[in-house]
């Protein structure tokens, strides 16, 4: 039977499990609701997301009240996790795997979401928006007959983990367990070599039968086979990146529709301010390690551009070694800074921060100086990266903090520690200009001299000074990606392509 949607239609939305994934979903979901605010938006998790996301779509000034929320049943003991784990953020390292792996288990408990919103409403949702990595959401799409498209981060780090998952190009052959040190990526310029250092520690097993990269295979060619492709990113930014996604695509659409980010950010960067009034509720169930006022006031007593923020994500930390050099190599620069403090990763991400991590006297010194500002969890990184005294970044480089930082022309200074960020990194230190790669994760011990040297060449040099310039440019294509006038005749071209995926997917006919 044939039916069409009344009003605006039903969109499905899927993140995976991590606070990461499920704050782009939202932003998302918001922009859409923003866009089409009769359209019907059922944003899908389980329970203990489910509770934090209540509490962020009630916050703010906008109620959207077109968004729902529909649990899933989970339970983390059936898969040997902790208890009432349900998002990475909650995990040790060694367990991400674990979830990665039992968040599959979900889709016969949304398989019965999907049958029982359609047989309430007898209309088939007009698509589902599923996470790049739950690619097994295809086949429920499929079977009910509605369209399946996949939401990504940025394009140049996603279409990495792609190629390296489906070719496997650091191996030398089927039949050896053996690495190549330094390879080429496949559908990339031939100048684009990697290291295998380089590789997040899940993706370094070079055997087709790994479980690691069974999994990513299956779930990439499933997504791969999707209707099409929302991206968190700008056309105008991510030119060799999208190329080569859309070369994987092959014919399905790739839409940029970001940066998914709150509006005071997308001013431009002349924009930026001394005294920031807007004060971010996004952070979805996390409470700062100091009120956004109070870093505001301590921001204000120092120069433009001459502060080094310092945050390595919601999940990640450093080594204990490597803690003790970055704060010896902060002093000998004699930078002033904000640095987010969570325990190295060697210990328990949730216990308290201990002063012995760091060198003795180092917090009292920094403290009576003036100089550095010591937030132990949270920081309000939205008011910090838009606060004019902010010089420089220093960063895992994962998406959301990369789109942060460049939509305020603050240069990074890379620090990968997983997932696609080393990628992200690299993309924009050869291709942007507007970050230095610093250490890495799997390549050891950083020594204090490395730390000071890459800080006063990001915040003093004549290359720390057209890396300003480079990221000053990538701003202003942001936030003109993201501009419409008041007509509305005149989009950005993210609001223009947001526009476009939403008119195809609630002008299609929907079969039950």
């Amino acid at each position: 039977m044939n039916t069409q949607q009344q009003d605006d239609g039903h969109i499905i939305m899927f993140p995976y499990l991590a606070q990461g994934h499920i704050t782009r979903f939202l932003a998302l979901a918001k922009f859409i609701s923003q866009r089409k605010p009769k359209i019907k938006i059922t944003f899908v998790s389980t329970p203990l997301n489910v509770r934090r996301l209540q509490s962020a779509l009630t916050s703010g000034t906008t109620i959207h009240k077109n968004i729902c929320l529909a649990e899933l049943p989970f339970s983390s003991a059936d898969h040997g996790l902790p208890p009432n784990s349900e998002n990475t953020d909650s995990l040790p390292p060694q367990c991400i795997l674990k979830l990665l792996y039992a968040s599959e288990t979900l889709k016969p408990s949304f398989d019965n979401l999907i049958t029982e919103i359609i047989t309430n409403e007898k209309l088939v949702p007009n698509g589902i928006i599923a996470d790049g990595i739950f690619g097994w959401v295809h086949d429920t799409a499929k079977r009910v007959g509605t369209l399946h498209f996949a939401f990504i981060p940025g394009a140049f780090g996603t279409a990495m983990i792609y190629s390296i998952s489906l070719y496997l190009p650091h191996r030398k052959n089927d039949d050896s367990d053996d690495l190549i040190e330094e390879f080429h990526v496949p559908n990339f310029p031939d100048t684009y070599r990697l290291r295998i250092s380089q590789l997040p520690v899940c993706m370094r097993a070079s055997h087709k039968e790994s479980p690691p990269v069974k999994f990513f295979q299956k779930q990439i060619s499933l997504t791969l086979r999707s209707d099409g492709m929302l991206c968190d990113s700008v056309e105008e930014i991510e030119v060799l990146g999208l190329e080569t996604l859309r070369k994987l695509m092959e014919s399905k659409q790739v839409w940029t529709i970001g940066p998914l980010l709150p509006s005071f950010l997308l001013q431009g960067n002349n924009q930026k301010k001394k005294n920031v009034s807007v004060v971010s509720h996004s952070r979805t169930g996390k409470e700062f390690g100091i009120s956004p006022e109070s870093c505001i006031e301590w921001l204000n007593h120092q120069k433009p551009s001459s502060v080094l923020y310092i945050s390595f994500g919601s999940e990640s930390s450093i080594s204990a070694p490597n803690m003790m050099q970055l704060a010896l190599g902060l002093e000998k620069s004699g930078k002033s800074f904000i640095w987010v403090l969570r325990p190295p990763n060697e210990f328990d991400s949730k216990s308290e921060f201990k002063s012995e991590w760091l060198p003795e006297g180092f917090v009292e010194r920094m403290t009576e100086s003036k100089k550095g500002l010591l937030v132990k969890k949270w920081a309000p990184q939205l008011e910090i990266l838009s606060h004019q005294s902010t010089g420089a970044f220093l960063s895992h480089c994962g998406w959301n903090s990369t789109l942060e930082s460049l939509s305020q022309g603050v240069p990074i200074i890379g620090w990968p520690l997983g997932s696609e960020q080393a990628f992200n990194s690299l993309m924009m230190e050869e291709e942007m200009g507007v970050c230095v790669g610093l250490a890495n994760v799997n390549e050891g011990k950083v020594l204090s001299e490395d730390v000071q040297k890459v800080i006063e060449q990001v915040m003093d040099s004549s290359k720390g000074e057209e890396m300003r310039k480079k990221a000053t440019g990538i701003a202003e294509k942001i936030s003109a990606a993201m501009r419409e006038d008041e007509s509305g005749h005149q989009k950005g071209s993210s609001v223009r392509s947001v526009d476009d995926f939403l008119a195809s997917v609630t002008s299609k006919e929907v079969v039950m």
